[in-house]
Order: structure tokens, then C-alpha cells, then sequence
């Protein structure tokens, strides 16, 4: 019965799978389009040679500045010798500077309770001489000296006035001369003679002052 059973069986599968087969030889209308082939874009196909780009290499630990050493701390190394003792040890060199009391020690077995180094006050600059103008007392010569002829100009027959600007000084001496108007032969007596004149002082409400002022030599020939 089972033998029967499983021979009908086949026999009916067989039929049916022979049946669609034949079907499918025999059927009229278009073929089945079949399934594209998977194809490989080209243009995402990764390089086999791939250069990776090199990790950052770390950065060298920077060197740790040195530490500040005190100007008390202790010395690390020994000295070469022994310097005697001069109490004057730990205190800062002097700076110069305007102070007028400066103080220049500690106080000292030796030397007392310290010194004080006094620096004095510049003197002042001297006044910057001014010429004669109203308001002022001109300075009025009181010493006169008279040129020495060059023998050179009176056999040249040269002769003729020399005009000098004088710087008087404060208190009446000449202190420069400049010749203004020239005659070669005759400025260096012209000069000489006048650096020996002295004068009264220039007043400026009251008080002296140098003064730049005008002088004239004359040099005349006279006839023997």
C-alpha cells in the first residue's frame, strides 16, 4: 500500500514538472529579460597604492628655563679663596643720581654710624651776554689803551678805522673781539689794543650783564 502510495507520487510530480516545462517551451510572447550583471564603477575602485599621510611627529618637550637664582642664596660651588671680612658685606653699590645727601655706608665699627656723601649743586650757567637797548646802563671805558702802529702800514701809508664787535663781561673786562669791517694790515693792533680796555659794568634793572657792543680804532698817519 505505502509502495503504491509512493509511486503514484512520483509519478504525479513528474507529470506536473513535465508539464511546466512544456508550458514554458510553448508559450508565445516576448523572452524574460534577464538580470544586468553587477558591474564595478571604475571611478570608485580605490587605489591599491595608498599613501597615508605620516602621523605628526610630538613636539620636543620645550627646556624649562632656569630657575631664578636669589643674589642670597647659598653658593653651590666653593670659593676659591677666603677674602678678609670688610662689614661692608650684602649692601647694594651706590647709583649716582640728583639726591643731594646720598648715603653712602652702613653703620661701621670703624667708621662710625655711616657718612653721608653730599653732592654739590651745579653751578649756574653764566649769562648769555645781550646787546645794548633802552632800559639798560651802557658800560662806559675806563682804561684805554691806544693801538700800536704796524710799521709795515705807516710806510705803506695805510691807514683808516677798524670796526670790532666786543663782548664786556659782567664785571667790565673784554672777554672776545671780532673784527667787522677789515684792513689787513691794521686789524691785529686794532684787536690787542682793545682786549686791554675795561669798562663799567652793564646794568639791567640794576644788576650787571655782559653786553656784545660796537667799538672803532683809528689809525691815522700823521706828517713829520
Amino acid at each position: 500500500m505505502r509502495r503504491s502510495f509512493t509511486l503514484f507520487s512520483v509519478v504525479v510530480h513528474s507529470i506536473v514538472i513535465a508539464a511546466g516545462l512544456i508550458a514554458q517551451v510553448l508559450a508565445v510572447g516576448p523572452l524574460p529579460i534577464p538580470h544586468q550583471a553587477v558591474l564595478f564603477d571604475a571611478a570608485h575602485v580605490m587605489p591599491a597604492d595608498i599613501r597615508l599621510p605620516k602621523p605628526p611627529q610630538r613636539a620636543a618637550p620645550a627646556a624649562s628655563a632656569a630657575p631664578a637664582v636669589s643674589i642670597n642664596a647659598a653658593p653651590l660651588t666653593p670659593p676659591d679663596g677666603v677674602m678678609p671680612e670688610t662689614g661692608r658685606e650684602g649692601t647694594s653699590p651706590a647709583v649716582a643720581g640728583p639726591a643731594i645727601g646720598i648715603v653712602s655706608g652702613l653703620p661701621d665699627a670703624m667708621e662710625g654710624v655711616g657718612t653721608v656723601a653730599v653732592v654739590p649743586a651745579p653751578p649756574p650757567a653764566p649769562p648769555t651776554p645781550v646787546r645794548l637797548h633802552s632800559g639798560m646802563t651802557a658800560p662806559r671805558k675806563v682804561v684805554d689803551v691806544a693801538p700800536v702802529y704796524p710799521a709795515v702800514a705807516r710806510s705803506a701809508r695805510v691807514n683808516g678805522v677798524v670796526i670790532l664787535e666786543a663782548v664786556i663781561a659782567a664785571d667790565g673786562s673784554v672777554e672776545s673781539v671780532r673784527v667787522l669791517r677789515s684792513i689787513p694790515l691794521l686789524d691785529a693792533a686794532a684787536v690787542t689794543a682793545v682786549q686791554q680796555w675795561r669798562f663799567t659794568p652793564a646794568l639791567l634793572n640794576g644788576e650787571p650783564v655782559p653786553v656784545v657792543m660796537t667799538v672803532t680804532v683809528n689809525f691815522t698817519l700823521q706828517d713829520r
